[in-house]
This record gives C-alpha cells, structure tokens and sequence, in this order.
C-alpha cells in the first residue's frame, strides 16, 4: 500500500458478499490518510458498515461515512445512492447521542440520488413476504424497488431536488401509491391480512401517510444537505486525500452476483471512478479489496463452503435481521476470491479482516477448487479446469446477462469444495492464502478499530 502522497483517493471495494470490513477500512483510512471526505458511490440505505472508535463507541454506519466519528470528516451522498430520508434522521441522531454533535452540518446528499418512498419499502417487504422459502434476501428497505421503478417510471422517480418542492413530491407519491397499490394487488388474497404483510398493506391504506413522510423528509432540504453534483468537486479539491466506501459486495453485484441473490448496485469501483474523472482533478487512486479470512453471507443463495463449524466461535455486529435472518459462514473460498479480483479488474492493494478468528481455530480451511461433473454449457461458466477435473476459476460475464448469473447461481449449489488446510497461525495462512490468489495480502486485521488494522512490510509477504 503506498503512502500517501499529493492529492489522492482510496476506493474501498468489498471482494465477497458484504460484511468484510468496509467501514473498519474506511475509518483507518481516514485516519491514515487525513481524508476529510467519504463518499458513498453505490448501494443505499441497507449498508451496515460497523465502526468501533479507540474509546469504545460502536456505530453501525448505514447511511453516513464510516469516516463520521473522525472530527470534520463529511459524508457525500452520490447520485448513485438510494437514500431513506426518515431512516437518515433518525441516524443522525443516533450518532448525535454518541458524541457527533455537528452530524448533520457534515453530511450533503447529491440533487440527483433516487429516493426510496415508503411505498417502495413496503412493496419490497410484501413481495419477499410473498416468496416464502424462495426468498431472494432482500434487506426489506426498498433498495431494489427504487432503483427497478427508476427504470421503468422514470417520469415518477423522487429524487433529492423533488424534496424542496412539496407539491411535486406529492404528486410523484400518490402516482407511485397508485401504481404500486395496483401491481400488489395480485398478492393481497395471497398473504395474510394481519401479521407483518398486513402492517405493510396499512402503508398503502392509511391517507396520512403521504403528508407525514413528506413533512420529515422535507427535514434534508431544511438542513442544507440537498446540494447540486459540484459540490463534491469542491469538497475534494479542499481535501488531501477522499476515501470512497463501497456498499454490499462483488458477489451480490447487479450483473456478476449469483442471480437473483443480488443487490440492485453496481458494487465494483466503476462509479467511484466515474465521479473522480467527472471532478476533473488530478488524483492518485488506489483500489482496495476487502477480503475475510472466511466467508459470510447474509440471506439466501449460494454459499459452496458453507459450515456450520465456525457459528459458535464468530461473533457479528450484523448477526441478524428480520429479513435476511442470521449470517452464514464459510471456509475461506479462493474460487469465488478470483472471481471477484477478475470481476473488478485487480485491485492495488488488499486487505484480509478478521484474522482474530484464528485464536479460536487449531486449523484454518480453504477451498481451492470445486468438484463437478462436466455439464453441457459450462464452458460459458468456467475459465479454468485444473488436474482431476477441479475448477480453479469461474468466466467473468463479456457482457452482462442474468440468465447467465442465474445459471451460475444454480451451477455453484452443486459443487463439491476441495478443501485444503493450513496451521491457523498467522503466517501460515497468509502465505497459503497467498498462494491461492497468486498475489499479496497488504493489509491485515485482528479486531474491530482502526488500530486493529496494520500494514504488512514486504519483507514478511
């Protein structure tokens, strides 16, 4: 990792499937680096980036930079977030409590970030309602929901700027309760009238609701944070370094997620990139990935190394939620590893978070290839067959296609992982892990604040 040097950006890109360490990187390098800006470049409001500072504060950070609890350091909501106003609001106070006085004068939303409405967050939560054990793990915020009426209603989309005129943003809330109204109608014989499906119904039957959200989330434009695009621009110019946080992970990404176990988010660093060659500044940028020393996974969808052997012994900030239910774990996966380094590109740099499991194991797992008879079309989906038939490598997409990722999703359930296995002392699983890869590990950490995380010399890689 190089040291910084003139003006600069780190991009913090998760290599899994969420809940790797963002917001731990993101804050160790703000302090590292003297960033005064985060920005959120994809994702939305279901983010649960979890910082602890020297002191003990613990926050999980969803719609604010993880950098927050650093003095002066503001947040940049891009436009290519999906923001929740209320849920934004109560946030900010909840920092607040934690000794963040100033929360809401550090934090700017672009005029152009998409909107989730409450009618949005409900219609997400009754169609997963609907699915049953078919569940696609939606985090039950309205995330996807927004981003797919976008597409298909663009005239109807709220965004930001919508908010400082509340005649329009009413207009756009009733178009949007009617037409959701009529596209759920199909389910409401379907789910039951009391329970969680009928509080979500009430959403859609109550008149006041409309007035009441409009009225808090009026409160953004209020407090100033509603801004134009250049706004970032400036902030960038008046800071040494930016650091851009990514949300979710490549493995739940848009396009090269296992459909439909994916989010509706671009999770590579292709917006970051786009926003610092927008801003027209002459920057050093540095990727970096994140990588756990084992897998976890929120919701349904495919897991290969999946055991419940590591449960007992691994304890998560984000260890359950109504919707996606608890984390699952895995044995470190180099197969879906590549994948992802393919998926982006490389990154410059990498960082390997939770190595304090290690104290808890004798001996530390991974998969270093899958097991699989040859089928039929999986010359589409693997890139690489080693000895004894085992696939070392999955073919990134030449052009996006989600009947193509849902074939993988299906292809990756009936694997069998070939697990090779390490001393659970440090120096032997980085260099194993290295080996797997094929490249170094930079960064390391051992527990949840900033000066858990060090820089790896390279002597000891």
């Amino acid at each position: 990792m190089k040291a910084p040097s003139g003006r600069r950006a780190s991009i913090v890109i998760d290599l899994g499937f969420g809940d790797c360490g963002k917001g731990l990187l993101t804050d160790f390098l703000v302090r590292r680096t003297g960033a005064s800006v985060v920005v959120r470049y994809n994702g939305g409001a279901q983010a649960g980036h979890n910082v602890v500072t020297p002191d003990g504060r613990h926050h999980t950070f969803a719609q604010f930079g993880a950098g927050t609890f650093v003095p002066g350091v503001r947040t940049f909501l891009s436009r290519h977030v999906i923001i929740h106003p209320t849920a934004l609001l109560v946030e900010g106070e909840a920092l607040r409590t934690k000794g963040v006085g100033d929360v809401f004068s550090r934090i700017r939303i672009s005029e152009r970030a998409r909107v989730i409405t409450p009618f949005h967050q409900s219609a997400n939560r009754l169609r997963e309602l609907a699915r049953g054990e078919s569940r696609h793990g939606s985090c039950g915020v309205g995330v996807g929901e927004t981003v797919q009426d976008a597409l298909e209603h663009p005239e109807e989309t709220l965004h930001a700027e919508d908010l400082r005129d509340a005649a329009r943003s009413r207009r756009k809330l009733q178009r949007i309760r009617e037409r959701k109204n009529e596209e759920l109608r199909a389910l409401w014989s379907a789910l039951p009238a009391q329970g969680p499906a009928g509080r979500e119904r009430a959403i859609f039957e109550h008149e006041g609701v409309i007035d009441a959200w409009l009225e808090q989330a009026m409160h953004l434009v209020k407090l100033g944070m509603v801004v134009p695009d250049s706004t970032l621009r400036d902030w960038m110019t008046e800071s040494p370094a930016t650091v851009f946080e990514g949300a979710q992970g490549v493995l739940l990404d848009e396009w090269h997620g296992f459909h439909p176990f994916t989010t509706w988010s671009d999770c590579t660093a292709a917006n970051a990139l786009a926003l610092i060659a927008e801003s027209g500044l002459d920057i050093e940028v540095e990727r970096l990935g994140v990588l756990r020393s084992h897998m976890a996974r929120h919701g349904a969808g495919p897991l290969p190394t999946e055991t419940e052997f590591l449960r007992p012994v691994l304890s998560e900030h984000n260890a359950h939620n109504a919707w996606q239910g608890n984390v699952r774990y895995g044995w470190f996966d180099a197969v879906l590893a590549r994948y992802a380094l393919d998926v982006v590109g490389g990154v410059d740099a990498l960082a390997l978070t939770h190595m304090d499991l290690l104290k808890q194991l004798r001996t530390w797992k991974a998969c270093a290839g899958y097991q699989r008879e040859p089928m039929p079309g999986d010359s589409e989906l693997i890139a690489h067959r080693g000895g004894a038939g085992l696939v070392t490598r999955l073919a990134v997409a030449p052009t996006p296609a989600l009947d193509r990722q849902a074939r993988l999703a299906g292809w990756l359930r009936d694997v069998r992982p070939s697990i090779e296995e390490c001393a659970a002392n440090e120096d032997a699983v980085l260099e194993h892990l290295e080996r797997l890869l094929g490249r170094t590990v930079d960064l390391k950490s051992h527990g949840p604040r900033a000066s858990d995380v060090s820089l790896r010399s390279r002597s000891s890689a």
